[in-house]
């Protein structure tokens, strides 16, 4: 909304207002606006929910100080959502495509934790949302943001320029092009086209290449969803990881929205993309000003109204981007955390098929449980794993040379 106040304050030559055209201004601004609403409107939160009597139940997992979190209220996803949109209807251009498919995203996922958050406290039915309907409201989401990808006009690229070395620069610029590519890391040529991959597998019929491919965005953003929701499990870790993960996907926003610095860096150019540089502040700040109150020891806990709301929201970044192929290392706390679970469940069943006893491979899962029963601080447990994460994330960040 302030975007296009400024604008119009430009147009009439109102010095400084020339400022809010710049994306990385507005993105700093949105960042800074939605840090203060996080911290201010947690501490609020958090007195609420006290009066309300909205804690967290804990279940006996024989873990150390596990008892001393009962009761700590929960539901502190609503705050990061708040934190979320307010800044970007503030800051962000709205009639973007990318920022209103964020927008709708946020708002979806929010409520379906919301709705798994409020069966397990209000109604006190730990099983909370039957998965089914959650994994349908992934679904959904799918299934608008594969419809987008397909045929909205607005969602083009225009292909790295490798492979327009001996085109002019005058025919590169009216190349965007609708397409279902992505980039694939470590790679020279780094493209591919899942449609052209169909196509070369046999597979002709244009709605079929689109219902396999709509079946692979539900499978990325239902596997990253769930992968938060598992992470998090202790004080500051999905919030503090995920803050991580957000960065490097903002390195790859801005830089493939950016047309200059896509050419110089010979990768996708996608426009209009780099307005998500705005949005992706906005959850980075949520994030962070949720931390004041959920690092060790939490004061509040984000429930699933916020992770699955927030993994959700990486794999769909990640998505439009055109950078899933890199979510196993830009999440790969998540991909761990998801992997030990599948693990340790495929393990104990096979084993007890075998020798009528099931075995185990970690002490408990997810990861971040085997930890604890080493007896590893859990302050100690979410600094590694947040390191883990930085360091993932520079790896990620460095595929846009190492091919």
């Amino acid at each position: 909304m302030l975007y296009y106040l400024f604008k119009y304050l430009n147009d009439i030559d109102v010095p400084g207002a020339g400022l809010f055209n710049f994306i990385s201004f507005r993105a700093g601004l949105t960042l800074l606006t939605s840090l203060i609403i996080a911290i201010w409107g947690g501490k609020k939160l958090i007195e609420l929910l006290q009066r309300l009597q909205i804690g967290e139940v804990v279940r006996d997992l024989g873990l150390e100080g596990q008892y001393s979190k009962q009761g700590t209220p929960t539901m502190g996803g609503i705050i990061i959502i708040l934190s979320i949109i307010v800044p970007v209807l503030l800051f962000a251009k709205l009639d973007n495509i990318y920022i209103q498919l964020m927008l709708l995203a946020t708002i979806w996922l929010g409520i379906i934790g919301f709705i798994d958050d409020y069966i397990k406290v209000f109604k006190k039915n730990k099983a909370g949302l039957h998965g089914k309907f959650k994994i349908l409201g992934q679904v959904v989401l799918g299934i608008v943001v594969s419809a987008a990808i397909i045929f909205s006009k607005q969602i083009v690229i225009r292909p790295n320029p490798e492979q327009h070395q001996n085109v002019p620069n005058e025919q590169i610029i009216k190349s965007d092009v609708k397409s279902m590519k992505t980039t694939i890391p470590f790679v020279k040529s780094h493209e591919l086209d899942y449609e052209a991959l169909l196509k070369d597998i046999g597979i002709k019929n244009k709605w079929l290449i689109y219902l396999i491919f709509t079946f692979w965005v539900i499978f990325i953003i239902a596997g990253v969803s769930n992968g938060a929701n598992l992470t998090d499990g202790l004080d500051g870790l999905a919030a503090g990881t995920t803050a991580v993960a957000l960065s490097s996907l903002a390195v790859f926003v801005y830089v493939s929205g950016n047309v200059i610095l896509a050419e110089y860096l010979k990768i996708m150019y996608i426009p209009r993309i780099g307005e998500m540089t705005v949005f992706i502040a906005a959850f980075i700040g949520a994030l962070v000003g949720f931390l004041w109150y959920n690092a060790y020891p939490a004061q509040i806990f984000m429930g699933d109204t916020g992770s699955l709301t927030i993994g959700g929201i990486i794999a769909i970044i990640a998505i439009l981007a055109r950078k899933e192929l890199l979510l196993p290392i830009i999440a790969g706390i998540y991909l761990a955390e998801t992997l030990s679970v599948i693990i340790q469940v495929s393990y104990f069943k096979y084993t007890k098929r075998k020798y009528g006893e099931g075995r185990r491979i970690f002490l408990m899962s997810p990861l971040h449980h085997h930890f604890q029963l080493k007896n590893i601080p859990e302050p100690k447990i979410v600094a590694r794993f947040i390191i883990v994460a930085i360091f993932l994330g520079v790896l990620s960040v460095i595929t846009l040379k190492i091919r």
